[in-house]
């Protein structure tokens, strides 16, 4: 189901645990890291395509997660050509997405990337918020920093004023010091812990799948 203009309406997943990281997934058979997405059916509103793609991409249900907040409208990616299906090409130029910011109110192990006979992802992880932003495939970064800009304002307070592996000078969108994600400088700033190692290799998500993609 695309759009008059090509776009394939869409909807993405930052699922946050305790500490503010986020689910980081590593598409199947692949070195491709994303946070989870997918398309919205004909005759689903958003919110639904949500809690059904997050139960088939990440075997959670609705009494697992809290909805904190979304996106106010769809932010829009466009695909090249050379990961689009060659019967698709013409017609199909992107995805147009609502993003969700969920907490886990559940536990690890109530993830399940085996819950549907199809699985998107066959190893995950918690990242710190910024981080997917560094790796991510390079035409879906500009979405990424989008989403996760906007969302920022909403991640719980107690602890942004503690993370120390920020960099110095970070505002809020009123210009206040240290006081949250929201104004993180494009690219996203950060620090890995002492000891911390992050895969995988940035270019990697170059290797993706062909797409349409999920």
């Amino acid at each position: 189901m695309l759009d008059r203009d090509g776009f394939r309406p869409n909807v993405g997943i930052i699922l946050l645990n305790q500490k503010n990281q986020v689910f980081w997934g590593k598409r199947i058979r692949t070195h491709s890291w994303q946070f989870p997405q997918g398309g919205i059916d004909r005759g689903e509103t958003p919110e639904q395509a949500m809690f059904r793609e997050l139960h088939e991409e990440v075997g959670l249900h609705a009494e697992h997660v809290r909805i904190v907040a979304r996106t106010r409208d769809w932010l829009r990616y466009e695909v090249p050509d050379r990961f689009i299906r060659r019967d698709a090409r013409g017609h199909y130029k992107g995805q147009k997405q609502i993003w969700y910011l969920l907490q886990l109110t559940g536990h690890d192990w109530n993830l399940n990337l085996r819950a549907t006979d199809h699985p998107e992802f066959d190893a995950w992880r918690w990242n710190d918020y910024w981080v997917p932003l560094d790796v991510v495939v390079e035409f879906k970064r500009g979405v990424y920093e989008m989403a996760l800009t906007e969302l920022a304002r909403y991640l719980p307070r107690h602890e942004l004023h503690h993370n120390r592996y920020l960099r110095g000078g970070v505002r809020n969108r009123d210009g206040d010091p240290h006081d949250g994600y929201a104004g993180m400088p494009p690219g996203g700033a950060f620090e890995l812990p002492p000891g911390a190692t992050f895969e995988p290799d940035p270019q990697a998500g170059l290797h993706m799948g062909r797409l349409g993609e999920s």
